[in-house]
């Protein structure tokens, strides 16, 4: 259970989460330990299991884009080879009739927001935001009605506020990170 947000807004990209980590029984406890960080060129936002999102902020370290990939290429390709290599060196990926599978979370790179998959699909929507977790179409449904705000961080936390209110498996505190910390 979760809410991730993220948004890109003047080319910088966004990205929030609450703080709920529930169980199989839906015992809640509110985690100190947070579901949004940066690393390197990334901001990441993780829901499916903390054990995931450790594995991403703790020494995942993809390589940087060859000369002449595009950031989609980038993605589908050496990003997702790499996010697989460390769930399996984890002991996080799951096989399920041949397939491989991880986990769900959204990474902001390069300016653009991806929605990532558990079967390592790589999605980027239209709209310029995302969300993902137990809480995100509530979520997404306050971003929507927020594209006129000004203050991308005011939207992210109007929409996880809005899926703490109304989702069981969410809640705060709220935490945000963004892609370039020196102007904002």
């Amino acid at each position: 259970m979760t809410c991730i947000v993220g948004l890109v807004n003047k080319g910088t990209v966004y990205i929030g989460g609450d703080s709920a980590g529930l169980d199989s029984n839906y015992s809640l406890v509110v985690r100190n330990d947070r579901k949004v960080f940066r690393s390197g060129d990334f901001v990441m936002g993780f829901t499916s299991s903390f054990r995931m999102g450790q594995l991403l902020a703790f020494g995942f370290h993809p390589n940087r884009p060859r000369v002449g990939v595009d950031v989609m290429t980038y993605m589908v390709t050496d990003f997702i080879d790499a996010v697989r290599a460390r769930m399996k060196y984890g002991g996080f990926a799951r096989t399920r009739d041949s397939a491989e599978y991880g986990g769900t979370f959204l990474v902001g790179y390069a300016a653009r927001l991806f929605h990532i998959s558990d079967d390592y699909q790589v999605g980027e929507s239209v709209h310029g935001f995302d969300a993902c977790g137990c809480g995100n179409a509530i979520a997404l449904g306050s971003l929507r009605s927020t594209r006129d705000w000004n203050d991308p961080k005011a939207r992210l936390l109007e929409a996880l506020g809005a899926a703490e209110t109304f989702s069981a498996g969410v809640r705060g505190p709220f935490y945000l990170e963004h892609t370039d910390c020196t102007n904002n």
